[in-house]
């Protein structure tokens, strides 16, 4: 995932250098996986939010973060990075011994896993896994001292972050080397899990999904400063699933810092971003309401979800994980019979098509296809039994019926509120204060709040 940085830097330099750290996504990957994986039972989830079988997996880097500082019980795995391996299958040393140990001790008393990572971005250099990969023995010799390693810390696994496998001969040799580590990590009840890069990954043969536990799915670092977009992580899973892995095996990636220039989410808030947006000073991120969004996708279509790196969060109310743990404390389908409300919802319209905030650039439309980030809405309790929407970090208003409605507002007034009605068949209405029904036209025109009754345009089912 990142660049394994030394953990001694002062910290100033860590954070210059953490840019540099991102997991890329420039070609595939390769995971390897076997037919009958290791049991993976973590923490007794008890009154936990995290639903049975889900997997929250943050990253915490040996350069970066507090062990102490962990939200423990908002996770269920963490992955320790980077161990770089040598091209004759050896290991390097392990940065910050000390921390590793505190961190599988608390890690362990709070029923939370923790796995070594192995590569990462490295600079792009992957030559040592190339060469180590291409001789039975080094891989042997690779697959001995991870697991003499995993033994000698007490940890539950290893995860493989080779960046990036090439098509063909490379592609086969990664194939080779996750089957035997999935055969011998699994034979001492131990996890083999890896990253990958979000679609596009030829190089990782299908019989990599048997021998992995899971893939975490590198859904981030795209092009420009917007990166990391809610319709990345659906092209994702899409792409990964479509392809033959397991759902319980796709883990979606979400990023806890910004691009261009990178910058911690944590750094984006202390100087003025908005946890409720997604763009501060040119640097694209992922705010609270499109984390919230994806972690609502990863329960509907994934088995978990994954973040790069823990160290990069925020404290109390603007805390992504907790923003994460939060939204998965509510996630069960949202049905027309009650508002869902802490929900991230799509509205489908009598069209077929789906309810647009268009961003709060101009009037909302119900034409769009596909639901991306715009599409997608938080139910907010208004008070007084009534509901407000808000995406991108604003409210839909209904404009008192005097115009077109917008998804514009930055605080919810009395036009920003909405009465949530059930019809017979399971789909809802939306009365504005003013009276009247928010309006589709059928995708024939902007929506409106001017509609006295409510009949087939009136009417939206409610997805995620």
């Amino acid at each position: 995932m990142k660049t394994n940085l030394n953990s001694f830097l002062l910290s100033c330099v860590a954070v210059a250098l953490l840019g540099l750290s991102s997991c890329r996504k420039d070609n595939g990957i390769s995971p390897a996986a076997p037919n009958n994986p290791s049991p993976d039972n973590s923490r007794s989830l008890g009154t936990s939010a995290i639903p049975a079988g889900f997997k929250v997996v943050g990253y915490l880097p040996s350069w970066a973060g507090d062990v102490n500082q962990v939200q423990y019980s908002k996770l269920t795995h963490i992955n320790y990075a980077f161990v770089i391996p040598t091209s004759s299958g050896g290991l390097g040393a392990i940065d910050n011994v000390s921390k590793l140990q505190s961190l599988v001790s608390t890690a362990h008393a709070n029923g939370v896993k923790v796995s070594i990572s192995i590569g990462g971005w490295n600079n792009g250099d992957d030559s040592a896994f190339e060469s180590l990969a291409a001789n039975s023995g080094s891989r042997t010799n690779f697959v001995n001292n991870i697991i003499n390693m995993v033994n000698q810390y007490n940890l539950d696994g290893a995860d493989i972050d080779w960046e990036y496998p090439d098509d063909g001969g490379s592609s086969n040799n990664y194939s080779a080397l996750m089957s035997s580590l999935s055969t011998a990590l699994h034979n001492q009840g131990k996890l083999l899990t890896a990253a990958v890069v979000s679609d596009g990954g030829s190089s990782i043969n299908a019989n990599v999904f048997g021998y992995v536990d899971f893939l975490n799915l590198m859904a981030y670092d795209g092009e420009g400063s917007n990166h990391s977009p809610y319709s990345l992580a659906q092209t994702s899973l899409n792409y990964w699933i479509g392809r033959g892995l397991p759902k319980a095996k796709a883990i979606l990636g979400v990023p806890f810092y910004g691009r261009e220039p990178y910058t911690s989410y944590k750094d984006i808030i202390a100087g003025g971003g908005s946890p409720n947006s997604d763009t501060w000073n040119g640097i694209g991120y992922n705010g609270i309401p499109t984390i919230k969004s994806k972690t609502t996708l990863a329960v509907n279509q994934g088995g978990g979800i994954m973040i790069w790196e823990l160290s990069q969060d925020a404290t109390g109310a603007n805390s992504l994980l907790s923003a994460i743990y939060t939204q998965l404390s509510g996630t069960t389908p949202p049905t027309g019979s009650n508002p869902p409300i802490g929900s991230v919802i799509s509205l489908k319209g009598f069209n077929n098509a789906y309810v647009s905030g268009e961003n709060g650039t101009v009037a909302m439309t119900c034409t769009r296809t596909t639901a991306g980030d715009t599409e997608h809405f938080t139910v907010i309790d208004a008070g007084g039994g009534k509901i407000s929407l808000r995406s991108k970090g604003k409210f839909v208003s209904s404009e008192n019926g005097t115009q077109a409605i917008t998804c514009s507002r930055t605080v919810a007034s009395d036009w920003e509120k909405f009465d949530w009605i059930t019809t017979p068949d399971g789909k809802v209405t939306l009365r504005g204060n003013n009276g009247l029904f928010i309006s589709s036209e059928n995708g024939t025109k902007a929506m409106t709040c001017t509609r006295a009754t409510a009949s087939g345009w009136e009417s939206f089912t409610v997805g995620q």
